[in-house]
């Protein structure tokens, strides 16, 4: 039996379990670690049986809890390596320094360089060079490459360390446990961010949600699922007249940005194969959408196939966990 149990869907949080008989994954924790507790005990879902957790892109609606939550079970979490350092970086504070304090720095190195060839180093450059990062506050320029791993070994105290680590690709299939899993790209304004496919025992469970647009590989990876937890961000009126600065508008508009309900009926209406039992509406915005809007839309939108008439339409919520879905 596979069942997908929705903890959270919304711009506050994201986390849903994917489980076989003998096979318990976590998607994504952007919760705190209390409320994802206390949402797997309300689903009946027991988080000492997770096996790990997998993230499909670093922003804080689907990180916010990992790290605790990882320690506290002691359970590996799997990034593609990409996603892992963007993590790490969105952690870890940046020593930066003043520009007048990068051209004395300059300066000095080339001093040093010039009374080493002479045989007489100049004193005090690399104290003055630490003094100089440690006292600055300033954003101008780093000088550390963010890409670069940290090179000291991580502790607990460290908000950036995990159990374990694994890192998967794009379009490369693997296994935890019993669970196949085969990751997507999506267009959504992240590092690398994925959408997943889940198969054990006979059946498939899909994400997709935080992408901007349905790309032909997105359309591919949907075909032949039988729960399908699918984004149905906005409402595109409610948006255009909505709170949200302009450029937060624009953002989400965009094709780097979330789905309207009118993109996910044309996605349903002209290429969703209607093989699932159960199409999950998520990420549904609290400000710019409305439940029964979203519902509406993807139905009318299936009505137009009577093939597809026995697909249930289900909506995950944020405040609330959606009751598992079993096959």
């Amino acid at each position: 039996m596979m069942r997908m149990t929705v903890l959270a869907s919304g711009s506050k949080g994201n986390s849903t379990v994917i489980s076989s008989s003998r096979t318990r994954v976590l998607v994504d924790a952007g919760l705190s670690c209390r409320e994802l507790l206390k949402r797997m005990a309300l689903s009946g879902e027991d988080p000492a049986t997770l096996n790990a957790v997998l993230i499909t892109h670093e922003h804080q609606d689907h990180v916010a809890g990992l790290g605790v939550l990882a320690r506290k079970l002691g359970i590996p979490v799997y990034f593609t390596e990409p996603t892992h350092r963007a993590w790490v970086r969105m952690l870890t504070p940046r020593k930066t320094m003043s520009y007048a304090q990068w051209l004395e720095h300059v300066q000095r190195e080339k001093a040093a360089r010039a009374n080493a060839a002479t045989g007489d180093p100049l004193p005090g450059v690399c104290d003055s060079m630490s003094a100089a990062v440690e006292s600055s506050g300033t954003a101008e320029p780093q000088l550390d490459d963010p890409d670069e791993p940290e090179s000291s070994a991580p502790t607990k105290a460290d908000p950036t360390f995990l159990p374990a680590v694994e890192y998967f690709h794009a379009g490369a299939q693997f296994s935890i446990g019993d669970i196949d899993i085969t990751p997507f790209t999506i267009p959504h304004d992240a590092t690398d961010p994925c959408g997943f496919v889940f198969s054990a025992e006979g059946s498939r469970m899909a994400i997709a949600t935080d992408l901007g647009y349905m790309p032909p590989n997105v359309k591919a990876a949907l075909r032949r699922i039988d729960v399908l937890l699918l984004e149905s961000n906005h409402d595109l009126e409610m948006l255009k007249d909505g709170p949200y600065p302009w450029s937060v508008k624009q953002r989400v508009l965009s094709r780097v940005g979330h789905l309207s309900n009118l993109a996910t009926a044309e996605f349903l209406q002209n290429d969703y194969d209607g093989t699932a039992s159960f199409i999950v509406l998520g990420h549904l915005s609290e400000s710019n959408n409305a439940p029964e809007l979203a519902r509406l839309s993807a139905e009318q939108a299936l009505v137009n196939h009577p093939t597809l008439l026995g697909n249930r339409v289900l909506l995950a919520g944020q405040s609330a966990p959606l009751e598992p879905i079993c096959l």
